[in-house]
C-alpha cells in the first residue's frame, strides 16, 4: 500500500494501462506453455506407440519362429528391440536360418 501511495497519479494511470497488457501476455504465455506440452505429449504418446508396435512385431516373428515364447525368448524381445536398426534388421531377416540356441548364444556373447 505505501509503494502505491508514493506513487503519482500519472504512474498509477500507467500502471493501470499496463495491467491489461501484462494480463494478455501472461494469457498467451499460458496458451503457448499449454501447446508445448501438448505437442511434447503427442511426441512421447508417438515414440511410445512406436516402440510397442517393435516389441510387437519382434514377439510375432519371434513366436513364428519359435513358437510359444518361454522366459529366455521372451528377454531377447528388448534387446533386439534395443539393436541398431541395421543389425536389427539383419537379425530379423535372418531368423528363419537361426536356431534357437544360435539366437540365444549371439546374446550371451553381447
Amino acid at each position: 500500500m505505501e509503494l502505491r501511495d508514493n506513487l503519482s497519479t500519472e504512474e498509477q494511470e500507467e500502471i493501470m494501462n499496463l495491467s491489461p497488457a501484462y494480463l494478455k501476455q501472461r494469457e498467451e504465455w499460458k496458451q503457448e506453455w499449454k501447446q508445448e506440452g501438448i505437442q511434447e505429449g503427442i511426441q512421447e504418446g508417438i515414440q511410445r506407440g512406436c516402440l510397442e508396435g517393435q516389441l510387437s512385431l519382434i514377439t510375432s516373428l519371434l513366436e513364428g519362429r519359435f513358437g510359444s515364447l518361454d522366459a529366455e525368448l521372451s528377454g531377447l524381445v528388448e534387446q533386439i528391440a534395443q539393436l541398431p536398426v541395421s543389425e536389427r534388421t539383419e537379425l530379423l531377416l535372418s531368423l528363419a536360418n537361426l536356431s534357437r540356441s544360435e539366437l540365444l548364444e549371439r546374446f550371451r556373447e553381447n
